[in-house]
């Protein structure tokens, strides 16, 4: 078995998450050796204005892909909420582990959960989709937008410079900072991002030995929820200017799949839902969230 390069962004949570899944690989094959390659993506270097004012989605993976079609990486671990609808050619998601929660959390330091903010309350996040889900709920807040790591953004809110944030649990809890947490947002509330929770290991498509490895450490109900999001994303032509959320769960042998788009002021939205049973493939997910997402889309028409 050759040694393998994994490349991560340089993040303390790309890391952490990078890392544990490298280990949980290592552990299922006793002989690999692995070397980790730093990269720093476009959206790691601009960090003083809004993701929707920088383009499309792909901003924190689109270097990395560069390291893996250049053969100077094996395979990548990235947040799959990050990555695009559709990979650039040559390049597969092979693998998507065991998905960790997916709700969104508030951190309210002084206030504790989302109903007891004061009318006026500064509650910060750089996600157009949080924006509009939490401005829906509570139209008397002032959202404002804030980025930087998770550890810089709870730091932020520590020193004061807004009431509240909102995370993703997931992240916390990969960087053992789940205590930080003052409340967890119900999916009604703030329903989750495209894949929000799962991780998605991308490698080249033609790398059987690779892609074989990866296998074993692959979540089937985790790969078909997560499919079925992405085809809502595929749909809408999603990237960071669209204030897009679908969530995908299995209950029983049935999949609920549920959605909602706006424009990037927050007006028009379209709420949609979909449940059907289980799919036997990834492909009959991708096309119920294809389907949801095309209702969406029609409905802005």
């Amino acid at each position: 078995m050759r040694s393998l390069t994994y490349a991560t962004r340089r993040s303390m949570l790309a890391l952490a998450q990078c890392r544990a899944l490298v280990a949980q690989l290592c552990a299922a094959h006793a002989s690999l050796q692995t070397r980790e390659l730093l990269v720093v993506t476009s959206g790691d270097r601009i960090v003083d204005r809004p993701l929707a004012e920088l383009g499309g989605k792909g901003l924190f993976v689109k270097e990395i892909e560069e390291a893996l079609l250049e053969r100077r990486a094996d395979f990548a671990v990235h947040s799959i909420k990050d990555v695009p609808g559709e990979l650039p050619r040559g390049l597969v998601i092979a693998c998507v582990p065991l998905r960790a929660d997916p709700r969104d959390v508030l951190v309210a330091p002084r206030h504790g959960e989302l109903a007891a903010l004061p009318a006026g309350a500064r509650l910060g996040t750089s996600s157009l989709r949080r924006a509009v889900a939490l401005r829906a709920h509570r139209p008397d807040l002032d959202v404002v937008p804030m980025r930087g790591n998770v550890d810089t953004r709870l730091r932020k809110v520590d020193a004061g410079e807004c009431d509240a944030i909102v995370l993703a649990r997931a992240g916390l809890v990969r960087l053992g900072l789940q205590g930080r947490a003052t409340e967890v947002l119900s999916p009604d509330v703030s329903l989750p991002a495209v894949g929000q929770g799962a991780l998605g290991v991308e490698c080249r498509e033609d790398d059987a030995e690779v892609r074989a490895l990866l296998a074993s450490i692959h979540d089937a109900d985790t790969a078909t929820c997560v499919a079925a999001e992405r085809g809502v994303l595929v749909a809408l032509q999603g990237d960071c200017k669209t204030p897009l959320a679908a969530h995908a769960e299995r209950r029983g042998e049935r999949l609920r799949l549920r959605a909602f788009a706006a424009n990037p002021d927050g007006t028009a939205m379209r709420r949609g839902e979909r449940e059907a049973a289980w799919p036997a493939r990834e492909e009959d997910a991708r096309a119920l969230g294809l389907d949801l997402g095309a209702e969406l889309r029609t409905a802005h028409a």
